[in-house]
């Protein structure tokens, strides 16, 4: 059998002459960047669970009778198709589903995993403490996941972030500095896989501190276009992605296969081997089963973490105004966290 039928028989679901062919089915785009719980798309795609081609049809697909084209690109790309309307959903961390959501009303359909420990501040050893951090410069990505966790580390700690330098530079170049010892790079706040690679290729640098201390804060997710939703297939199109991300999930947590999707998983973010990605995958924890995704949207922390996300993002200027967000179907809402499609996908076999 090939890998693409072994994978359909894996999920337990078979071709057959009833399937919508892709030309009457409704097509929607979801954009996908290179990070461990949305690479999990592109190599579910690989494996045969959908096919991410335009006018191709995998076995789930062809089960919720829609037809989702991936759209494989960087992150800011992302965003900027979704806040322009070119595609109709999108990875993206809870943070940066808020700008969008101003003027695109948005549905957070599915969370995929949370940082714990994929973002770190990277000090060289002379800097023992935070306080050791007063008057250096900290290289990292402004405005962005790296400066939430930086300052909600440094108000952990009972100090006020703004009392400490973050300088906005692109993490790989702000990674490369560090690992030539560039003289005024003595820190850098980085994600995975930045950080795993510097700490194997440059000596006397070690973790200051990271989003472990911040579980639940960074989530990385799929929103989408609340317009798509309510457009045909909307709903079965939402269904479909946490119905693909389950599966490979499944694959993920049985023993028997878990390296083999880790694999999958590792070729096609940052080219990491198996025991990179295991590593990888300790530190960035997926929210890999209906439970722990239903559990998530409807539990009592996240409105105080959406509250926090909110509130820096209104401070740090990347929103102008706070959006207004709820947790359940709520068509008043900029962005609502609503778990149906992840139940809905769970009940239907």
């Amino acid at each position: 059998m090939t890998k693409r039928r072994l994978a359909a028989a894996a999920v337990g679901v078979l071709l057959s002459a009833t399937q919508t062919p892709a030309a009457d089915a409704p097509v929607f785009k979801l954009a996908v960047s290179e990070y461990p719980s949305w690479s999990l798309f592109l190599s579910a795609s690989d494996m045969g669970l959908i096919d991410g081609r335009p006018g191709k049809m995998g076995p789930i697909e062809t089960k919720w009778g829609v037809d989702i084209e991936l759209k494989d690109t960087d992150y800011d790309s992302c965003i900027l198709l979704y806040g322009n309307g070119q595609v109709d959903a999108a990875c993206l961390t809870d943070m940066d589903s808020l700008a969008p959501s101003l003027s695109v009303p948005s549905v957070a359909i599915l969370p995929t995993s949370t940082s714990d420990g994929a973002d770190q501040c990277i000090v060289v050893d002379s800097i023992k403490t935070i306080d050791d951090l007063a008057g250096v410069s900290v290289f990292g990505l402004d405005n962005s996941v790296s400066r939430y966790c930086f300052d909600r580390n440094i108000e952990l700690a009972g100090k006020h972030p703004d009392r400490f330098k973050f300088v906005n530079q692109d993490p790989q170049a702000a990674t490369l500095a560090l690992q030539q010892g560039a003289a005024d790079h003595k820190a850098i706040m980085v994600w995975n896989p930045f950080c795993m690679e510097v700490k194997r290729q440059k000596d006397g640098i070690h973790t200051l501190f990271s989003s472990t201390a911040i579980k639940g804060e960074i989530i990385d997710m799929v929103s989408m276009s609340r317009k798509s939703l309510e457009r045909k297939g909307g709903k079965d199109f939402a269904c479909a992605v946490a119905d693909t991300y389950y599966a490979f999930g499944r694959g993920l947590l049985e023993p028997k296969t878990r390296d083999k999707y880790l694999t999958e998983l590792g070729s096609r973010f940052a080219k990491m081997d198996l025991s990179s990605m295991r590593m990888i995958v300790d530190e960035t924890k997926f929210y890999d089963t209906p439970e722990k995704g239903a559990a998530l949207f409807a539990g009592d922390e996240l409105p105080k973490v959406m509250q926090r996300v909110v509130s820096f993002c209104v401070k740090r200027g990347i929103v102008k105004t706070a959006p207004s967000v709820a947790y359940t179907d709520d068509p008043k809402a900029n962005l609502c966290f609503d778990a149906q499609y992840i139940k809905a996908a769970a009940a239907r076999k």
